[in-house]
């Protein structure tokens, strides 16, 4: 059974073009210093929504609600989540997912269910096991952008940054690397909290890191 954490019931902005409910899933493995939710890094969490509740929820919603997003947490940790995507999509809705792609054989599993995903680029290879916590993390993310950019699914790259968790000369390499790889869509955002500043105008040139992608954009904390 899949174990959800939390749920936002209305959202304009986690699924492009569409209006989504956000399914929370418990469990992650990484230890980002700057995680919004940490609450469901366990894999078992304080709250947890009964399954049956969320489906009957989505059922009253149809016709209403465009898309429902699988995020967390990170999905792709729980085994159950082929079945509860194929569930939800059994009801009509578009299906996003939010992934740090840790997991790339379970995620190449889901790709053909989904409409769209939020993969995070957490860091460059030399700085990934620093933000995430994990020895290795960074191998596994590769893996996952290779099989996301082969997919076809309609997707976005996003990496949070601040100058505090690596060099703004990292993230130029980091963007170059995206580049050649293929990404054609990146957001950067702002890592926001722990005393951490905003970041200034002369911390990072925007410019360079647009060059080479279709689309991509910077996002405040």
């Amino acid at each position: 059974m899949i174990r959800v954490g939390g749920m936002t019931p209305l959202t304009s902005i986690d699924f492009p073009g569409g209006l989504a409910a956000v399914l929370f899933l418990q469990g992650c493995p990484w230890r980002c210093g700057y995680c919004h939710n940490p609450e469901l890094l366990p894999a078992r969490g304080p709250v947890e929504l009964d399954w049956a509740q969320v489906t009957a929820f989505l059922q009253r919603r149809r016709g209403l609600l465009d898309a429902v997003v699988f995020s967390g947490g990170e999905p792709t940790a729980q085994a159950a989540l082929p079945e509860a995507i194929a569930r939800v999509k059994a009801m009509g809705y578009r299906i996003g997912l939010h992934s740090g792609g840790m997991y790339p054989a379970r995620l190449r599993r889901v790709l053909p269910q989904l409409d769209w995903i939020g993969l995070d680029i957490k860091a460059p290879a030399e700085h990934h096991d620093a933000v995430t916590g994990r020895r290795g993390s960074a191998g596994p993310v590769g893996e996952a952008l290779d099989a996301v950019l082969a997919s076809g699914v309609a997707y976005e790259c996003r990496t949070t940054w601040h100058p505090t968790l690596f060099p703004v000369q990292a993230l130029y390499r980091l963007a170059e690397g995206l580049v050649a790889r293929g990404v054609a869509h990146w957001a950067l955002q702002e890592c926001r909290g722990e005393g951490r500043a905003r970041i200034a105008e002369d911390d990072v040139d925007l410019h360079r890191l647009r060059a080479g992608f279709a689309s991509f954009c910077f996002r405040r904390g």
